[in-house]
């Protein structure tokens, strides 16, 4: 024993063992221990293993926070302890439940053995204390409680009511002497604590740290803070060193490390919603990007472009973008931009080309205003063009069969349009479509037929006669006729401004009047034309009446008496025949030869001018006491052989009504 003694140095540890939290506290007492060297003092080897750990920042969010990667397993050959530091969770898909935490206290991922680590369940709320899945290894454990205390190595995960499985955090129980360990989770730009801890902390009296082989600080009993970039490569390490009781010093080097830096927010992504939109329907642009719960009191800052103008007012703090009305243009590279206020840290989504699908028109309808049918020669026609779908800027064509020319052309976001034609003419009428395209060929519309509706012309009246001189008893024609007028039309002719008749002509075109000729028929004549859109008057035509037709007066009436010129043929009216009556006695004092005789009478209508001779120029009738015609007969007498000789001579005489010799004086 002595001779081992003598080639021997003892050392003692009874330090604390302390474990860093943010705050320097004791956590367990460091036991005894003799160490043996033989020979030279010299670093005593340690176990080949690899001490992999992820450490859970204590003081942030609760102490609680980050789930982490599995970390590599014991005795992989490079000697390089690896620091893995978990992404957030993603975004998830639509309707899925967002990814739980698996969190650690003492928040670090590898531990000397014979510890315990406590595991806790988080979900996106808050910590589950109960109904939580546990899982080792795959292996589901039947602990359903909100935290599990674990000492055995491997992969560990878990599930709360409201979350999915968490990733797996890979927990290593190891026997290494000294380790360097690191600030879990470590954001860019965010600092990062180091530590070199020994598993006898009371033996080391100096820390030395280095990146990338060059030494960055020494130190008796401390951490150190550094500020590793976004995809820092370095390799970090440490040593720790001391004296021996009886001389000479010894000094132990931890695994390299190489921080794994994750990014504070991922960069953002651009989506639009809906991802395929209709021209002329709204857009929202959202900018996708997230932090960590442990740093959700960050504030982050959105900016959406087109091409390179940027959308709206420019930075905000929404991170999505109304757009109310989408037009195709082609594809469209839009792109978006997010940042931190404090610290400044600035993430471009990559482009993303937006198609904006565009609706071709369908059902083309063209409509007229006034509509079909009641269109009047000299208005406007207004042709209306219009479609049932189809989005973006249409162009409208107007056009009329037969003419290769288009009337017109308008280009406008919108599903109708108009044409105006002014004072149409009947030369305009025929057969009329449209057309609209947006961009994928014209769809035409059904044709449809325009009419006019054309107010007559002033008519021409003329009187045709079987003589160059009327004279009473002949039958004229009166004939009106309007060159131009849609039918039907309706004619009406006048004496003097007296009605005399009506006719129409369902199919336009003339019309015509007979009217047998009287004394009274001299004077002016006219016509009139109607066809609901206006009425017009003819000049006035003159005819004069002369001489009259002779007529027997005195012998007796056969059946078939002469008729006097009366209005047309529905006014004709033939004279009541009567009898021969008995002789009178003379009336006439002094003149004892004659005898009369009345041979017949007339009757004449009431309130028909055409009718009587004593008609009122006005039109006004009078009542009429029948007009009687005598006969003078002359008696022979036997002793004049000279009035013998006018035996056959009569003369014929009409009784004249006293309201008719009234009149005429």
């Amino acid at each position: 024993m002595l001779g081992n003694l003598q080639r021997g140095i003892f050392r003692e540890a009874g330090h604390s063992l302390r474990h860093f939290s943010g705050r320097r506290e004791p956590v367990e007492r460091g036991h005894q221990h003799l160490k043996l060297h033989i020979g030279q003092p010299r670093t005593t080897d340690r176990e080949a293993a690899t001490l992999t750990f992820c450490e859970h920042r204590w003081d942030r969010s609760l102490a609680f926070g980050e789930t982490v990667f599995p970390c590599p397993r014991p005795g992989s050959a490079p000697m390089l302890l690896w620091l893995l530091l978990i992404l957030a969770p993603g975004r998830q898909p639509a309707g899925a439940l967002p990814k739980a935490l698996l969190l650690l206290k003492p928040p670090w991922s590898t531990a000397f053995k014979g510890e315990t680590v406590t595991l806790f369940c988080k979900d996106h709320h808050s910590l589950a204390w109960e109904y939580v899945s546990w899982y080792h290894n795959e292996t589901p454990l039947r602990k359903q409680s909100g935290k599990l205390q674990i000492s055995k190595s491997g992969h560990y995960r878990c599930k709360t009511q409201r979350s999915s499985l968490s990733d797996p955090v890979h927990v290593q129980f190891l026997s290494d002497w000294l380790v360097l360990q690191a600030s879990h989770p470590a954001f860019e730009r965010d600092k990062v604590v180091l530590r070199c801890r020994g598993k006898e902390e009371e033996d080391i009296m100096e820390r030395t740290y280095y990146k990338n082989e060059e030494k960055i600080r020494s130190s008796y009993n401390s951490d150190i803070i550094v500020y590793p970039a976004f995809n820092d490569d370095s390799t970090y390490h440490c040593t720790a060193s001391g004296t021996y009781i009886l001389g000479g010093s010894w000094t132990e080097t931890s695994r390299p490390l190489k921080i794994q830096v994750q990014e504070l927010f991922p960069s953002p992504v651009l989506t639009a919603s809906p991802s395929w939109p209709i021209e002329g329907s709204p857009m929202t642009l959202t900018c996708e990007t997230w932090l960590p719960p442990q740093t959700s009191h960050t504030r982050l800052q959105f900016c959406f472009f087109k091409e390179h103008q940027a959308l709206g007012a420019g930075w905000s703090n929404s991170p999505e973008l109304q757009i109310p009305t989408t037009w195709s243009e082609g594809a469209a590279s839009y792109w978006c931009q997010a940042r931190t206020v404090i610290p400044r840290i600035l993430k471009t989504s990559p482009r993303s080309q937006i198609r904006v699908h565009r609706v071709p028109v369908s059902d083309v309808n063209l409509e007229t205003q006034p509509p079909v049918g009641q269109l009047i020669e000299g208005e406007d026609l207004v042709l209306i063009c219009s479609v049932a779908a189809g989005t973006g800027t249409v162009t409208f064509s107007w056009h009329r069969e037969g003419s290769e020319r288009s009337l017109g052309r308008k280009t406008q976001n919108a599903l109708s349009a108009e044409l105006r034609i002014a004072s149409v003419r009947e030369q305009d009428a025929g057969r009329y479509y449209c057309a609209a395209d947006n961009m994928d060929g014209p769809v035409l519309s059904k044709r449809i037929r325009i009419t006019l509706r054309v107010p007559v012309s002033p008519p021409v009246l003329t009187i045709r006669r079987p003589r160059s001189q009327a004279v009473e008893g002949d039958v004229v024609e009166l004939h009106c006729e309007a060159q131009r007028g849609s039918p039907p039309i309706l004619y009406r002719f006048y004496h003097e401004d007296v009605p005399l008749g009506s006719s129409s002509a369902p199919s336009g075109g003339e019309a015509s009047l007979n009217l047998s000729l009287t004394a009274e028929h001299s004077g002016n004549y006219s016509c009139e034309a109607n066809n609901s859109l206006g009425v017009q008057r003819s000049k006035m035509v003159s005819l004069s009446i002369t001489g009259a037709i002779p007529r027997n007066i005195g012998s007796v009436p056969g059946p078939d008496p002469p008729t006097q010129a009366l209005h047309g043929p529905p006014s004709l009216s033939r004279p009541a025949l009567m009898e021969l009556q008995p002789l009178y006695s003379n009336v006439s004092p002094g003149d004892d030869d004659l005898v009369y005789s009345q041979i017949w009478s007339r009757q004449h209508r009431e309130g028909s001018p055409a009718h009587s001779p004593r008609t009122h120029q006005k039109g006004e009738v009078f009542h009429q006491e029948p007009a009687i015609v005598y006969s003078e007969v002359k008696r022979a007498d036997p002793d004049d052989p000279a009035r013998q000789d006018r035996e056959e001579a009569t003369e014929g005489y009409e009784n004249v009504p006293c309201a008719s010799l009234a009149l005429d004086h």
